[in-house]
């Protein structure tokens, strides 16, 4: 049975459907004794997540009980804001009524950032993951609501081909939507109304670790929000910032107060994380000093030193990925691995309000509710990206001219790759494009 699932799982291309799109089957491919479900939905004005809890109990909870079985584990949790009450209620009557003893609800606060991998583990289990470490060092397997309902489909065979989609900001008609993979960015939010404003920046993701992108650029596999904000938002001026302001100012203008460092979420739950210690050392001109710049490693880049902590407008978040990357490029590996048994003291006074982050951030006229759209979503072109996941892109198995239906096999994990996912036509057509993605148009 075991087999079977990873393998249903990897032939359907599940990946995780929140992150940074790690391959599912080889999440699952693994000994523990806890499954987590992410249903923090952390980030601000995202509502996918808890709607599916509602609509896919169902699915979700199969999904579970699959990943479960796959990893050995005795006991599911599924981790979600206690504000999430229609989810709540659907879940809590599903398990009653299938008597089911082995999965639990764990109402979490409605604190930055819940969804944190490492901060759910904490609260759920009590456990620290340690530096530099992932949950399944402390027993634990985590996956996102979306990733297990995909799950539950790979299961009966059906790939992954489609996407639920957040369309929110500044847009006529927020809503959420079950949308083709690789559809283009601009139809989504046309969809949504269209923007109501001229002239809009556009977020991939989530408002504080989501990306700007354009309107061309296609849905992928990890494409969990679509967030339309004024050209002139203090959240996009932030976001437009290149990186040589940002150093400038951090060299220039940090007073060392240890704001950042006070509610960063890993130096709280007792990694040595110290974003302050690190601006010092750029500001001194002194990123020699290894034993402080290095701990960049451990920063999630939830953004919470640099939205909430810092009054400054400076960015640690920024400082310490731009410095992961010249240590990438350096071949720097990380050299912490503290395993800490206990959270700081200070830890239960400084978690972060989510509603005090949304004031904070400017995003409180956009608070609203954004639905789920039940009627088919439907494209005449999708351009399907060869890397949305974690490891190797994925290698073409099909040409130009050749027709394909929804469903079918387009790109498959490359031979010998440890880490890979596969591709799945979204839409019926004929495959007019193949070079970093797979472009499909349907007939008319």
């Amino acid at each position: 049975m075991r087999e079977e699932i990873i393998a249903a799982v990897k032939a359907a291309g599940v990946v995780g459907a929140g992150g940074a799109g790690f391959p599912t089957h080889v999440k699952i491919n693994a000994g523990v004794d806890t499954v987590i479900v992410n249903g923090a939905e952390c980030e601000p004005l995202l509502r996918a997540h808890q709607l599916l809890m509602d609509t896919e109990s169902g699915k979700l909870l199969i999904g579970l009980k699959a990943a479960m079985l796959a990893t050995g584990a005795r006991r599911g949790v599924i981790g979600l804001k206690r504000k999430y009450e229609a989810a709540a209620d659907k879940l809590q009557a599903e398990l009653k009524q299938a008597e089911e003893q082995e999965i639990a609800l764990f109402f979490l606060a409605d604190i930055y950032p819940a969804g944190d991998e490492q901060v759910l583990v904490h609260e759920v289990t009590g456990r620290i993951v340690p530096e530099g470490g992932i949950p399944l060092h402390v027993g634990v397997v985590v996956a996102n609501v979306e990733t297990l309902i995909n799950i539950a489909e790979a299961l009966t065979g059906k790939p992954v081909t489609e996407k639920y989609v957040t369309v929110t900001g500044a847009v006529s008609k927020p809503a959420t939507f079950k949308a083709p993979i690789g559809m283009a960015i601009r139809e989504l939010i046309e969809l949504a109304g269209g923007a109501t404003v001229r002239d809009y920046a556009v977020i991939d993701g989530g408002p504080l670790m989501g990306r700007l992108t354009t309107v061309d650029q296609p849905v992928t596999k990890t494409t969990g929000g679509i967030i339309v904000l004024p050209a002139e938002h203090s959240l996009v001026s932030q976001k437009n910032i290149p990186w040589p302001v940002v150093a400038n100012r951090a060299k220039a203008v940090c007073c060392n107060c240890r704001a950042c460092t006070d509610v960063c979420p890993r130096y709280l739950l007792g990694h040595s994380l110290e974003p302050h210690r690190i601006m010092q050392a750029l500001g001194r001109g002194q990123c020699n000093e290894s034993d402080v710049v290095t701990q960049a490693f451990l920063c999630c880049e939830c953004g919470a030193c640099d939205t909430f902590g810092c009054t400054m407008g400076l960015s640690p978040r920024r400082v310490n990925a731009e410095l992961k990357r010249q240590f990438g490029q350096a071949g720097i590996k990380n050299q912490h691995n503290v395993k800490p048994h206990y959270p700081r003291t200070t830890r239960q006074y400084r978690l972060i309000p989510a509603k005090r982050l949304l004031y904070r951030l400017g995003l409180e006229p956009y608070d609203g509710n954004a639905l789920l759209v039940t009627n088919p979503v439907t494209t005449q072109a999708v351009r399907i990206l060869l890397s949305q996941h974690i490891g190797i892109p994925a290698q073409p198995i099909v040409r130009v001219g050749a027709m394909v239906n929804k469903g079918d096999l387009i790109a498959v994990i490359p031979e010998g790759a440890v880490v890979g996912c596969n591709l799945h036509a979204s839409i019926s057509g004929q495959v007019s494009v193949v070079d970093d993605a797979i472009t499909i148009q349907a007939m008319s």
